[in-house]
Formats: C-alpha cells, sequence, structure tokens
C-alpha cells in the first residue's frame, strides 16, 4: 500500500496531531453546567440540567441517571438540514446514545442520589468529528454541574471524590492512503480507507471503540497504530478538560 501525506488543516499539522481544541465554559447562565467545545471548525454546545427526578424504573432505588440528547443545528452543515421533530433519525439516536453510555462510564450514580443530569449537544458548526467533540465536551459540563450542587448544598463537598470516577474523552482516527491520521476533519473523513472512534477514560480504559473499513480493509499492526494514536490523543483532551474545570467561573 502507496504511503501519501495530504495537506492538513490547520496548515503544517501532523498527522497524529488533534486539531486546536478550546472549552469555553459557563456560556449559559441558567444551565447548571455548559460548554462550548471548538475543536478546529467543529462547535458544540453542551449544557448539563440538572432534575430532581430519576425515571420510573429507577425511582426507590436510591441511585441517579445520566442521560443525553443530541442534536445538529440546521445551517451546522454547508447546506441547511431538516430539524428533528417528529422522529429521531437512526444517525441521532446512535449518537445520543453513545453520549451517555460515555458520561456514565465517568461517575459512581448511587453517590449521586435520585436525581438526573440530562446533557443535551447541539452543533453549531460542523466539520468533522461532532460525536467526539461532544463527548469531550459533555463530560466538563458534567463536572460542572456536579460542582454546582456541591456550591448550592444540594451535595456535601466530601461526595465528590465518591461521585466522580473519572473523565472521558473521545477522538477520531483514520487511514488515509496508508497513513495513520488523528482528529478528523469532514473532508478527511469523506475520503478516509478507514474511519474508527475511541472512547477513552482518563486512566487509559476504553468505553467504546467503532470502527469500520469503507475502502480497504485494515491490518491489526495498523489497529495497534489507531489505538496508540487514540490514546495520545485523548491523554492530551483530557489535560484540556481539567484546565477548562480549573479556570471555571464555579
Amino acid at each position: 500500500m502507496t504511503t501519501t501525506h495530504i495537506s492538513r488543516e490547520p496548515a503544517g499539522r501532523k498527522a497524529t496531531e488533534i486539531r486546536p481544541v478550546t472549552l469555553q465554559t459557563s456560556v449559559n447562565r441558567y444551565a447548571e453546567g455548559s460548554v462550548i467545545i471548538h475543536a478546529g471548525n467543529t462547535q458544540v454546545l453542551c449544557t448539563a440540567s440538572v432534575e430532581e427526578s430519576v425515571p420510573a424504573w429507577l425511582k426507590g432505588k436510591g441511585q441517579g441517571w445520566v442521560t443525553a440528547e443530541y442534536s445538529m443545528l440546521p445551517r451546522a452543515t454547508h447546506t441547511r438540514s431538516k430539524r428533528d421533530r417528529e422522529k429521531l433519525s437512526g444517525r441521532t439516536q446512535e449518537i445520543q446514545r453513545l453520549i451517555g453510555r460515555a458520561l456514565r462510564s465517568t461517575i459512581n450514580l448511587n453517590a449521586l442520589g435520585e436525581r438526573s443530569i440530562l446533557i443535551d449537544c447541539d452543533v453549531l458548526q460542523a466539520d468533522g468529528g461532532t460525536r467526539t467533540a461532544s463527548i469531550t465536551g459533555s463530560c466538563v459540563a458534567l463536572m460542572l454541574a456536579v460542582q454546582k450542587l456541591i456550591e448550592i448544598g444540594k451535595l456535601p463537598p466530601e461526595v465528590l471524590k465518591l461521585l466522580w470516577v473519572d473523565t472521558v474523552s473521545a477522538i477520531s482516527i483514520g487511514i488515509h492512503q496508508g497513513q495513520v491520521l488523528t482528529d478528523l476533519d469532514y473532508s478527511e473523513d469523506s475520503t478516509c480507507d478507514v474511519d474508527m472512534n475511541f472512547v477513552i477514560t482518563g486512566k487509559g480504559n476504553f468505553v467504546e471503540v467503532q470502527g469500520t473499513a469503507e475502502k480497504v480493509a485494515f491490518n491489526k499492526a495498523q489497529l495497534d497504530q489507531m489505538t496508540e494514536a487514540a490514546i495520545q490523543a485523548c491523554a492530551r483532551l483530557r489535560q484540556i478538560q481539567l484546565g477548562a474545570i480549573k479556570n471555571s467561573a464555579f
């Protein structure tokens, strides 16, 4: 297989380098936790809302719940898309379930008490990696919501270490003409031979790995190379997440 090096945006970005990522916290005055994540040209608003109730199947069990919803604004892409009104698309359902699973891996639901934290991920602008950016941003929004519960006295401060299990972030990895690429933008994602999404905790454990070969099958050595690239990328994202929490208004 011939290796062809492609030009990446922003100019000069290395094959294993993530796009510039910023996490702007406390962007919504009403939500208990809120973040806008910028990953290159992809922008996602993540809000965390606390409700003092749980789904019916959890009532009386003394534990909380974390779930997520995901949507794209009509003009988040090059051409306007229709809003999901009556029925969610299969893609939307898949993504929001993925976000929910990822976030529940970070928190001890028994320590949350009988309350729910609802995460809303609204894609403001899409240029690849919207689901992975949603997970990375939502983790911070969730952490801020937990801090808010402690600040207003609904959770005791000492519960924080018990409640918060770990951070979680996500990254897309692809293979383009034999070359492993980290953090795909839309142009890369649409032309890659292999496209994978990794969801990894701060301790380096895997929550989910999704991958398909679009054109050319990949081998174990390439899978190992993609996995290592994802681990390194998520370690960098964790640093950015912790920096955002430290600099938060809370």
